[in-house]
Formats: C-alpha cells, sequence, structure tokens
C-alpha cells in the first residue's frame, strides 16, 4: 500500500501568511546539555503549511476544531486538475463526474514554489459554493493558502462554503499527484477553542 504524502514540510521555511506567526520548533530540554531526553517547543500560527479551516476561522458563530466532525477528513476523495486560471468558476467543475464526491481536492499548479509566499493564486469562484453542495461535496482542498484571493477583504468564498456545508483544507501538495480516485485522510489536532489546525494530509490510491 502506497501513501502519498501531500502535507508541507513544518520548518522555519515554511512560508506563513504576510503579519501571522511563523514555524519555530527548537529544543527546550536537550541531551547534550546533560538531559536525559530530548523535549521541543513549538510556537506557530493554526494556519500554517498545509491546515484546515474551522468556520470559527471567519464567523465567531462558527464551529472551531474540537466540534468538527472527523468523517469529514478521513474518506474517498477525487483529485481533479483546473490551470491557469484566476478563478474556479461553475464552467469549470463542469465537465467532472462528480457524483458520490464527498471530497473534492483541486490542484491548481498555482504555488509551485513553497519557498516564497505566493504573489497570485488561482482562486474559488464564491457563485461556485452551491454547484458543489449540489452535487454532495462536503470537503474542499487547495494546493493554495487560501480558497479566496490573496488581498481578499471580505472572504466571500470562505462563507459561501461554509453557507453551503462545505469545509476547507489549504496549503495541500498536488504537484505530483495524478487526478483521479483516493482515501483522504487529513485529521486536525483536537485544539480546544481553535480557528484552524495543522495536519498530516496523506492519500492512498484506490
Amino acid at each position: 500500500m502506497k501513501i502519498i504524502d501531500i502535507s508541507q514540510p513544518l520548518s522555519e521555511k515554511t512560508q506563513e501568511w504576510p503579519n501571522d506567526t511563523p514555524f519555530h520548533f527548537e529544543l527546550s530540554w536537550s541531551i547534550d546539555n546533560d538531559s536525559t531526553v530530548n523535549v521541543g517547543k513549538i510556537t506557530t500560527s493554526t494556519h500554517i503549511g498545509t491546515h484546515i479551516d474551522a468556520p470559527y476561522h471567519f464567523d465567531n458563530e462558527g464551529k472551531k476544531v474540537q466540534e468538527l466532525e472527523l468523517d469529514l477528513y478521513v474518506g474517498k476523495a477525487k483529485v481533479i486538475e483546473i490551470s491557469g486560471k484566476k478563478e474556479i468558476g461553475i464552467e469549470d467543475l463542469a465537465g467532472f463526474e462528480l457524483s458520490g464526491v464527498k471530497r473534492l481536492l483541486i490542484r491548481t499548479n498555482s504555488w509551485l514554489n513553497r519557498k516564497q509566499f505566493p504573489s497570485a493564486i488561482t482562486s474559488l469562484n464564491p457563485e461556485a459554493a452551491s454547484f458543489l453542495a449540489e452535487n454532495g461535496i462536503q470537503l474542499i482542498g487547495v494546493d493554495t493558502p487560501s480558497v479566496d484571493q490573496l488581498d481578499s477583504k471580505d472572504l466571500q468564498a470562505h462563507h459561501q462554503l461554509h453557507k453551503n456545508g462545505i469545509y476547507i483544507l489549504e496549503g495541500i501538495v498536488l504537484d505530483d499527484v495524478e487526478p483521479g480516485d483516493y482515501e483522504l485522510i487529513a485529521l486536525p489536532l483536537p485544539i480546544e477553542g481553535a480557528d484552524g489546525s495543522p495536519v498530516r494530509a496523506v492519500l492512498k490510491k484506490i
């Protein structure tokens, strides 16, 4: 059984959202400094690297991470490729067979150099949220830092996805993943009160 890791490695090279908290790891106890064990500590944004957005991230009344249903993030998923677009609309999605698909992962190829935060990405047209919901999608995953444009102030894609009962997985790495059907595992950490969580996202080919 081959497992495909679609997570960004977490290190000080991982690109955080501008002005957000960067990832940092260090040893607070070290065997080299006469401790019996190595023990590390982490400081980071909850939206670093590959992560899920809880609705509380953009809606004060939305669910927080520990309130999310875990089966959203485990199960059959479909990977599709839509590249060369500023925005993905209904017309782009309509050509794909989405019957029975609950988790849709979109490879946009718009953030290939993850050593730098992107200056532009492919986003999701907010109007596509209702189309996705009508087709049974419950989770949308993208290979970008956001489902909205980077300069968006109203986060309409986030809000429309939430309104239609669709949850969000961002920052996945699909560079070498062929379109097709997979098993997805992308569980958030049970961080009480949190607006998001880094995940270790993996795929298994069905």
